[in-house]
């Protein structure tokens, strides 16, 4: 059975975490489906991406049989050699979600933990259910969370209550997660809020979303104020007067939905 699945209907991907009986747990064949699911998205004309686990949780972390697995291997190789781009494929499980080039959402529920957090960190929003539970985990085992985590997390939290997380690998509740930064909003059904947030998406203009993905993605990189001015006028010249752009006002001005093929 496959570890993940990826469907597609009306410009929207869809890519499920599919280990329910291990609440999604990472081990290495899931690690290398999940990147494999995201690059296959990002070579899609996907519009908008939702990511969503099967069974009671997202994902529960990495699952530690495969870490004694893991351990046996020549670490420093498996560490710290670059395989995808500037990460590992540890890290690159959440970054491949911010390389691709479409908004993605996670719809978390149950748990998500470690790994799991990390991969939900990658999506541009976060919708949980009111009972989900998240954790920056790793410290329980004596890790540090080394799956994206450092790279994203102080990007989303103020330093003392990344400290605290990361310190204590305590678990909080998603209305504690909402008010820190760590959640993007709350609902009493994550897959069918993120559906409906992917089709609102879809259907503006993609080249105008593409562009707006990257911006961001510059504008936080640490770029100079005048290196991200001189970026918006560019990505902004690509896109006055190209078909989609014509496409969207002459739906405003008509006032019909866009048709953007």
């Amino acid at each position: 059975m496959a570890k993940v699945t990826t469907g597609y209907k009306d410009h929207i991907a869809y890519v499920t975490l599919a280990r329910p009986d291990k609440h999604n747990a990472l081990d290495e064949e899931m690690i290398e489906a999940i990147i494999a699911a995201g690059q296959e998205v990002a070579a899609s004309d996907a519009r908008a991406v939702v990511l969503a686990g099967s069974g009671k949780s997202f994902c529960a972390g990495l699952d530690m049989a495969a870490l004694a697995g893991f351990a046996q291997r020549d670490l420093s190789t498996l560490v710290m050699e670059r395989t995808h781009h500037d990460a590992n494929a540890f890290q690159e499980v959440a970054m491949v979600w911010r390389r691709v080039p479409v908004p993605v959402i996670a719809a978390i529920h149950g748990a998500c933990f470690g790994g799991g957090l990390q991969i939900a960190l990658g999506a541009d929003i976060r919708i949980a259910h009111p009972e989900a539970q998240l954790s920056v985990m790793e410290m329980k085992w004596g890790l540090i969370p080394d799956m994206g985590g450092m790279a994203l997390l102080p990007r989303l939290l103020r330093s003392d209550v990344l400290r605290r997380l990361t310190y204590t690998a305590e678990k909080v509740g998603a209305q504690q997660a909402l008010g820190w930064g760590l959640l993007s909003e709350l609902a009493d059904s994550p897959l069918t809020r993120a559906q409906e947030l992917a089709t609102v998406i879809a259907a503006k203009s993609p080249s105008a979303i593409r562009a707006a993905k990257r911006m961001i993605a510059f504008a936080e990189s640490g770029a100079g104020q005048a290196d991200v001015l001189l970026a918006e006028s560019a990505e902004q010249l690509e896109l006055i007067g190209k078909p989609d752009q014509m496409e969207a006002v002459a739906a405003q001005l008509q006032k019909r939905p866009p048709d953007f093929g």
